[in-house]
């Protein structure tokens, strides 16, 4: 599995772990303003003179004065990453194995299991969890999700779309296979992740299976992903694109998706409709926070540290929000859509909604 790069994450949840501490009393009984180590007994000998052994006063308090200072760890979250990226990354690899007609299948696992953060996949299986879920009956839907991701990743490097050589640090799936296989492999993702929801979700009912598969239909068609790019394509060199019209390209092209996987994790989950509403605001905030963050690094960083081309918006003259709002505008605009992100998680049981937390404050604070 490829290195994932979770070194940036910033604090999540400590407050929420904080608050959920018991705090036994400790019980010293008259030695309590005293430090432990500063307090010595002093044996006497048979002849009356004091004896230089001495001992802590810990090592004979009764098994009833056990000082209880035993916390909860704090919740691990690059471990809970690795974790769930493994998991994801295998149960890619099974779904999409490599078979007749070899090129294509080629091509399929080329860009699908080329390594990257996994954040879609992770917030659908951390979203159904939320809301009292099993992993493995969002797993499917969330191997469905990066499949379309993925998909979209191989499209948009395309000449005729972004026209980009480099993806995660490795050639664009159109420079190793050809334009025409790329177009075909994309496609088949697509087709392909929509079959495997419907026929290897366990543990969740027809209607729910069914009303996912719409939700994600939805997601990536002409009113989400795919509006999102056309605005993007017809954006380029206009100068009078706002706020209000890059809003939209980004709630679309970037968003969409991210508000899909949390959204198809919190239905298959058998959440209520209240809990995936506001789940799904959850995922809009962090949506356009993720492209708020991506226009600052594409500025910000070099296309080593990014795994793919930098400055690549600026040369395509493409409006972005610190090309609108500057970059200390952008930064406090992604900080305000963490906390409003983060705000409908409120009411949640704090210790399942630990990874969303942990997972907006890394998409706040990445670095590639």
């Amino acid at each position: 599995m490829s290195a994932v790069n979770l070194n940036t994450w910033a604090r999540p949840c400590f407050i929420l772990n904080r608050a959920a501490r018991s705090r036994s009393p400790i019980l010293f009984h008259g030695v309590s303003s005293l430090p432990i180590s500063s307090v010595a007994v002093t044996r006497r000998r048979r002849d009356n003179k004091p004896s230089s052994a001495s001992f802590s006063v810990s090592a004979v308090l009764t098994k009833e004065e056990t000082v209880e200072t035993e916390e909860k760890p704090a919740f691990n979250f690059k471990s809970y990453m690795v974790q769930k990226a493994s998991l994801v990354n295998g149960a890619l690899d099974d779904a999409v194995s490599l078979r007749e007609p070899r090129r294509i299948h080629e091509a399929m696992r080329y860009s699908l299991l080329a390594g990257g953060k996994r954040v879609r996949p992770v917030l659908c299986v951390a979203a159904c969890e939320l809301v009292g879920g099993a992993e493995a009956t969002a797993m499917p839907a969330a191997c469905a999700i990066e499949m379309i991701h993925t998909m979209s990743l191989m499209h948009d490097d395309l000449p005729s779309m972004d026209n980009d050589d480099l993806r995660r640090g490795k050639p664009a799936n159109h420079k190793v296979f050809g334009e025409d296989v790329t177009v075909l492999a994309g496609d088949a993702l697509l087709a392909f992740a929509f079959e495997h929801i419907a026929v290897s979700t366990a543990g969740a009912s027809p209607a729910q299976i069914v009303r996912a598969i719409g939700e994600l239909a939805r997601s990536i068609g002409a009113q989400g992903l795919v509006a999102g790019q056309v605005v993007d394509i017809n954006s380029e060199g206009v100068e009078d694109v706002g706020l209000e019209m890059l809003e939209f390209i980004h709630i679309h092209k970037t968003a969409a998706l991210l508000e899909g996987a949390v959204v198809l994790g919190a239905i298959l989950g058998g959440g209520s409709d209240d809990e995936v509403e506001k789940l799904r605001k959850f995922a809009r905030y962090i949506g356009l926070l993720f492209q708020v963050v991506d226009d600052i690094l594409d500025v910000t960083k070099s296309s080593q540290e990014l795994g793919k081309t930098a400055g690549k918006d600026l040369v395509a003259d493409k409006v972005t929000y610190p090309k609108l709002l500057g970059i200390e505008k952008s930064k406090e605009f992604a900080a305000k859509l963490n906390k409003d992100a983060q705000d409908q998680l409120v009411g949640f049981d704090p210790v399942k909604a630990a990874p969303l937390i942990a997972l907006a404050n890394y998409i706040a604070h990445r670095q590639n």
